[in-house]
């Protein structure tokens, strides 16, 4: 049997501290602590959260894993007015928006979030509504009424996308005021990812559809001013969630034909597939958080759903192997 130093050419150290910063695989002796212990690779995972109170998809969403949001969807009924709050363990319902819809998108955080465009029975939508975490309150329409749109940002520096008006391409910017138009998308597309991944001057529109039945792979990225192609998704789809920024972004679930719960990351150039999927695999559903700690909720997969489901990235850290005394 080969030994440790075999292996990696080296005896292991005993040492009365940890390292500051050790390499993947590297192992000593705590002599303090009297223990053996290794730098690991934990593999990403997904684990079950509070369920929302109502099952929907469409939803609008802002915020954290531990400080989510989720507002509209449907049902019941068509474009509800219905808003939750989640505080890392369980959803409570708040006030409602004041214009029932689904299909809609949001931006921001928790305590101050911006929910626009969507439909209600069929009609599409350009109400735009703020909210301070507390209630919500009727501001500046969007210029183009349309749901399935992408949305990202802040409250004060929104964006939103694409769309069915029937399919757009129209990009407009929000000011915390009024909205005014951006640059347009190179494609006419709906259903893209759902859950704001990153800023009004680096933002991702990730997947979608231009309704002939086709599940994109593109990825275009926003400087504030032109959308630019990025890389390519392992898994062409639609109507995911998504989260993070744009050099660190994620997407989850959707449908390719059928529900999926694969998620992929993305590092500002290409995407790779996380080992970690969903344990629902559903469309239509809603993302926050960042790529390391990403919250899904809600969607359809079946039948709408009221799971919730929170994202743990893969990270290094320091394990105990033996102790001794």
């Amino acid at each position: 049997m080969s030994t440790f130093k075999e292996i990696r050419g080296t005896l292991i150290k005993s040492v009365s501290s940890d390292p500051a910063n050790p390499e993947t695989g590297e192992m000593w002796y705590n002599s303090t602590t009297l223990s053996l212990k290794g730098y690991q690779t934990t593999n990403a995972v997904w684990a079950s959260g509070g369920n929302l109170n109502f099952a929907r998809r469409g939803m609008g969403s802002a915020g954290t894993q531990t400080a989510g949001l989720a507002f509209g969807g449907t049902p019941p009924p068509n474009g509800n007015t219905i808003s939750e709050s989640y505080n890392g363990s369980s959803w409570s319902e708040g006030n409602d928006l004041n214009t029932g819809r689904t299909g809609l998108a949001g931006a921001g955080s928790q305590t101050a979030a911006l929910a626009f465009g969507g439909d209600q029975n069929s009609t599409l939508k350009n109400e735009t509504e703020e909210y301070d975490g507390s209630s919500w309150s009727e501001q500046n329409n969007l210029s183009t009424a349309r749901t399935a749109l992408g949305g990202l940002g802040t409250q004060t520096a929104g964006l939103a996308f694409g769309g069915t008006t029937p399919t757009t391409t129209a990009t407009e910017e929000y000011n915390g005021t009024s909205w005014t138009a951006g640059g347009a998308l190179p494609v006419a597309k709906y259903g893209g990812s759902r859950g704001g991944i990153g800023t009004q001057t680096a933002g991702l529109s990730v997947g979608g559809t231009t309704g002939s039945s086709d599940y994109l792979a593109t990825t275009e990225e926003y400087n504030g001013t032109a959308w630019t192609g990025g890389g390519t998704l392992n898994l062409g789809r639609s109507d995911m969630g998504g989260a993070g920024i744009q050099t660190a972004g994620v997407v989850f679930g959707g449908f390719t034909g059928s529900n999926t719960g694969a998620t992929e990351l993305y590092d500002g150039s290409s995407w790779t597939t996380s080992p970690a999927s969903l344990a629902t695999p559903r469309r239509q559903l809603s993302g926050a958080g960042t790529q390391t700690s990403a919250l899904a909720f809600g969607g359809y997969g079946p039948v709408d759903s009221n799971a919730t489901e929170e994202f743990t990235g893969a990270f290094n850290a320091a394990k105990t192997l033996t102790t001794s005394t």
